[in-house]
């Protein structure tokens, strides 16, 4: 398993997810060190999420097109 295909099924979710924790994590009232470290939390994720989603998918077998083929005029 390439680190393209590691990112596209594990880190890229991981990072939204983290951001998602981060919000509850703001939002609870029952415990005060997640309340306190909620906006942090949400920074990570969105951080992650930025470095992730630049990330190209790997490309098709057999297609030799990636992600740009469902939109040819797409540009990076």
């Amino acid at each position: 398993m390439s680190f393209r295909a590691i990112n596209q099924k594990y880190l890229e979710p991981g990072s939204q997810i983290l951001m998602v924790l981060g919000i509850v994590a703001l939002c609870q009232p029952w415990n005060m060190l997640l309340h306190a470290y909620g906006l942090t939390i949400i920074l990570v994720g969105l951080i992650g999420f930025n470095i992730t989603s630049k990330i190209a998918p790997e490309e098709q077998a057999g297609t030799g097109h990636g992600a740009d083929a469902r939109n040819p005029g797409a540009q990076h």
